[in-house]
C-alpha cells in the first residue's frame, strides 16, 4: 500500500457536522468569489476594513492593527493601489512617511461586500424562525471561538 493509501484507509468516513460544515464553507467561499470580481483576498479584505473602521494610517499602524509583518501589509497594500481601492498619500515634510486611506472605489467595493452579506442574512431569515436564528447565531459564534483558538 502506497504512503497516500495508508493514509485514506486510516481516515473515518466524515460525520453529518463534517459534512455540514465543509459545505457550509464552500457555499460561504463560493457567495464570496461570485461577489468578488475584482479578486480580494481575505488579507486585502481585512486592509480595506480596518482603514473604512479606523480610517486613514500609516503602513506601519496598519501592519500592527492587523497582526502581521510590514512586507506582508506592503504586499497587500501594493494590490488595493494598483486596483485603485485604496491611495497613499505623504505625510508632512518627510516624503517617506504615507498615510493610506480608501479611494471612492475602495468604498464601493466595501458596500458591495456588506450587500452581500446582508443577502445571506435575508437567505437565513427565510428559512429560520426567530428562535432557530438565536440558536444559529449562538452556535456560530462557540464554533468560531472555538476554531480560532486552533490559530493560536
Amino acid at each position: 500500500m502506497t504512503a497516500p493509501d495508508a493514509v485514506h484507509a486510516q481516515l473515518s468516513p466524515p460525520s453529518e457536522l463534517e459534512d455540514a460544515l465543509s459545505h457550509l464553507q464552500c457555499v460561504l467561499v463560493a457567495r464570496r468569489t461570485a461577489t468578488n470580481p475584482e479578486g480580494i483576498n481575505w488579507q486585502q479584505y481585512d486592509v480595506l476594513e480596518t482603514l473604512r473602521i479606523r480610517g486613514a494610517m500609516n503602513p506601519s499602524r496598519l501592519s500592527e492593527s492587523l497582526g502581521v509583518s510590514r512586507q506582508t501589509a506592503s504586499k497587500a497594500l501594493r494590490v488595493l493601489k494598483d486596483l485603485e481601492l485604496i491611495e497613499q498619500a505623504a505625510l508632512g515634510e518627510d516624503k517617506r512617511e504615507h498615510t493610506t486611506s480608501l479611494t471612492p472605489k475602495g468604498h464601493a467595493f466595501l458596500a458591495s461586500a456588506a450587500r452581500s452579506r446582508q443577502e445571506n442574512v435575508r437567505a437565513a431569515v427565510e428559512v429560520l424562525s426567530p428562535g432557530e436564528q438565536a440558536m444559529f447565531t449562538e452556535m456560530c459564534q462557540k464554533v468560531a471561538d472555538s476554531i480560532d483558538t486552533l490559530l493560536r
